[in-house]
């Protein structure tokens, strides 16, 4: 068997060296005449890192969104001393979901996904399709579904998928006040008959019975937009046009008697059709009210 000469391994490990530094100081000396906002660097593709990494997975997402963070925290930094330096938001946004790929347990790579990508970015779709992915991992935490279902109410007024969102949260965490989000965007999608069978549900199987008040006393309201929504569509079925309001509806027969907002609010027409109350399903405080 033949033996490498000490002599070649020692020729062997210079040009090594040489190239190390052939290669290396240009590199470095590169990287700090960069313009500040390109040190974030090119992260690989999540796939190609994931079978490199092998089970080092949590640490090198931990390490990729930690780079993240500081990046964006010596921007904002920066911006406070009141110089302005144009943020990378692709390569936040790429190496935030490289970290949560490789990683999908990472909390703090959706917090931040959740701040960059919805509010800074705009790019409501994205950090939806983001959290939509951790849900699938993180499967006990109600925290992402809350969050993707803030994004559809408050961004997009996409009722409908928010209440979609918030049930999920409800279910998970237990907490009533997903259930009331649940509710109201279910109602502000136009789909009250969903919302009825929902409330309807929870005041069945809540324990507490102030919970449960709550519930039926929500479904009432629901119950009564839901007469309005009936004749509302009756109107438009005969007429070919939307009501002008609720009184027309009386007048012309449609709704046999005003709904009563047991919340204490007076329901109305919106020039769209949708059915509101000035109470927004929401009890009045009284002035002595603390508020705690």
């Amino acid at each position: 068997m033949n033996k490498t000469s000490p002599k070649f391994i020692v020729i062997l490990l210079v040009f090594c060296l040489l190239c190390y530094g052939l290669l290396l100081q240009p590199f470095t000396d590169y990287l700090h005449k960069k313009p500040f906002v390109e040190r974030l660097g090119y992260t690989p593709n999540a796939d190609l890192l994931k079978a490199v990494v092998a089970d080092q997975k949590e640490s090198v997402a931990a390490a990729l969104i930690f780079k993240v963070i500081v990046y964006y925290g010596t921007l904002v930094e920066k911006a406070r001393g009141k110089i302005e330096l144009p943020a990378d938001y692709r390569a936040m946004s790429r190496t935030i979901h490289s970290g949560v790929k490789l990683d999908p347990y990472n909390m703090d790579g959706y917090y931040f996904a959740q701040a960059i990508l919805a509010w800074d970015v705009g790019k409501i779709d994205v950090a939806n399709a983001l959290l939509d992915y951790g849900m699938k991992f993180r499967n006990w935490d109600f925290q992402l579904p809350y969050f993707a279902g803030f994004n559809c109410a408050y961004f997009q007024e996409d009722y409908a998928n928010a209440a979609k969102y918030f049930q999920r949260a409800a279910e998970l965490s237990g907490n009533d006040l997903f259930v009331s989000l649940t509710g109201r965007y279910l109602q502000e999608s136009g789909q009250t008959n969903l919302a009825i069978d929902y409330l309807a549900a929870m005041a069945k199987e809540a324990r507490n019975p102030d919970i449960r008040n709550s519930f039926q006393l929500r479904l009432e309201a629901f119950r009564q937009v839901l007469k309005v929504e009936q004749a509302r569509d009756g109107f438009v079925a005969v007429n070919g046009r939307l009501p002008v309001s609720i009184d027309e509806l009386l007048v012309t027969g449609f709704l046999v008697s005003l709904p009563q907002d047991p919340y204490g609010g007076t329901f109305f027409l919106e020039a769209d059709g949708k059915i509101r109350t000035t109470s927004k399903f929401a009890l009045k405080r009284t002035p002595t009210s603390s508020g705690e």
